[in-house]
């Protein structure tokens, strides 16, 4: 039951990707280009988005157990720190660079083509070099989470 809703869940987050232009790069680029061409139409899907999320953290916070009855988890850090700084300009580098997150490649993936299959065996790398990373020992002493 829970592959079958993941994938219905993942399809419709697929589907709102096509819908909203955010599997667009050059939408995306434009989004960002704020000294250019700038197109601001994808403020209005990540306000919704935030918007939505805001409302299902709220409604998530208040139940021990999920829709398919798995324990709850949500995320409890609430601190700052340096992993998550270049781990958030890491990210939006890439998006900037690329006009593409991890979704909107994974979607645009389907519809064939060079760039999502780059940008994807990039992401794919950026991720083994994390797990790398982590498996190292720690010089600074910084606390994991």
């Amino acid at each position: 039951m829970q592959i079958f809703m993941a994938l219905i869940v993942g399809l419709v987050f697929g589907i709102g990707l096509l819908i909203s232009g955010m599997a667009d790069p050059a939408k995306v680029l434009n989004f960002l280009d704020l000294a250019g061409n700038w197109d601001p139409s994808l403020a209005l899907v990540m306000g919704g988005a935030i918007l939505v999320g805001v409302l299902a953290f709220r409604v998530a916070a208040g139940r021990n157990k999920s829709l398919l009855g798995e324990p709850m988890r949500l995320p409890t850090a609430t601190n700052i720190d340096r992993r998550l700084v270049v781990g958030g300009l890491s990210f939006g580098v890439g998006w900037g660079l690329a006009g593409y997150c991890p979704g909107p490649a994974l979607v645009s993936l389907v519809g064939g083509g060079e760039k999502p299959l780059i940008f994807t065996a990039a992401l794919l790398a950026g991720m083994a070099i994390f797990e790398l990373l982590e498996r190292l020992p720690r010089a600074t002493g910084e606390q994991r989470a």
